[in-house]
């Protein structure tokens, strides 16, 4: 271990400590890796390997790690409650998993719920993403920022405020609007449903972000941050790939609203999604996204081929 963040571009002390694969993976210690190869796969997004290594090396010494934390809180609710004399039920501990659009966010976060569920003190794991909070398209067309979506101010940050203020004040029943990728827009009377979860993780672009103006930002009622990081550069290069895949999977769809894109040719598609990465992902990236990293309490550090490499851990 060693304290290598900021130490390493010369700002000085760092608050996290560098956890090598090799040091990170002897963490699980005789823990069994609970998921078959189909689960595996169902869980693994496109484009990205996931295979038992990397489950057993990386993300079960994760849930080890984060079934510590949520049993450790519900210890010291206990506690707290015993010295002020109430009897308050334990709320669910919030998870938030941040990071670039096509860094694996998604993969993190599914696999964190299913890794999660199979501890025995934390059996019912909720997972929602912030999708759902994003303005209507039409809403975002008003405004004049349709082409800034996923940017922070594209979302209904006050609504998912409330929700997360909602499942964490311990209500018996929470909703969420519900976000369809093929439309690419929300679905009107549809919705999620979260009913006190053990864990409920929170995945999307820029959760981790800070207040605004004095106020109270989603991130400061999570109890566990994890920013899924990498190169910008290999970043770029999964967005494009995952683009070029999309266009027999998901763009084939006549019902998709980037069926459009489905039979552009090779250079084609890459000239096109390399657009779209320069002019929105990259920018929001390297304006929002990026700089809430340091707000993590864990940070996966990832390699060109996708594997995590190290793991930054925020000191206690």
């Amino acid at each position: 271990m060693s304290d290598r963040t900021a130490a390493a571009a010369g700002h000085g002390p760092s608050p996290f400590i560098e956890i090598e694969r090799a040091r990170w993976a002897a963490l699980a210690g005789e823990t069994p890796q609970p998921l078959s190869a189909a689960e595996l796969h169902r869980l693994a997004g496109l484009g990205e390997p996931l295979d038992e290594h990397e489950v057993a090396e990386v993300y079960l010494p994760l849930s080890r790690l984060l079934n510590l934390y949520a049993t450790g809180a519900r210890r010291l609710h206990s506690r707290t409650s015993a010295f002020l004399g109430t009897r308050s039920e334990t709320t669910p501990f919030v998870i938030g998993v941040a990071g670039s659009v096509a860094v694996g966010k998604s993969t993190v976060a599914r696999l964190l719920r299913e890794l999660l569920s199979r501890w025995p003190d934390t059996p019912k794991v909720e997972l929602v993403p912030t999708d759902g909070f994003l303005l209507p398209n039409a809403e975002l067309e008003r405004r004049g920022i349709l082409g800034r979506k996923g940017f922070p101010e594209s979302y209904d940050r006050r609504a998912l405020l409330r929700f997360v203020t909602a499942v964490k004040s311990g209500a018996e029943e929470v909703r969420a609007p519900f976000y369809s990728h093929e439309r690419y827009d929300i679905v009107p009377d549809a919705e999620l449903v979260v009913r006190r979860p053990d864990i409920l993780i929170i995945e999307g672009l820029n959760v981790l972000q800070p207040p605004s103006r004095n106020g109270l930002a989603v991130s400061d009622l999570f109890d566990f941050g994890v920013y899924v990081d990498a190169r910008t550069q290999h970043i770029a290069e999964w967005y494009v790939r995952r683009f070029e895949r999309l266009q027999t999977a998901a763009f084939a769809s006549p019902a998709s609203y980037f069926h459009r894109y489905a039979d552009l040719g090779p250079a084609e598609s890459r000239e096109t999604a390399l657009g779209f990465w320069r002019s929105i992902n990259e920018p929001n990236l390297r304006e929002n996204i990026l700089p809430t990293r340091s707000r993590a309490t864990l940070v996966l550090k990832k390699a060109e081929d996708h594997a995590v490499h190290s793991v930054l851990l925020r000191k206690i």
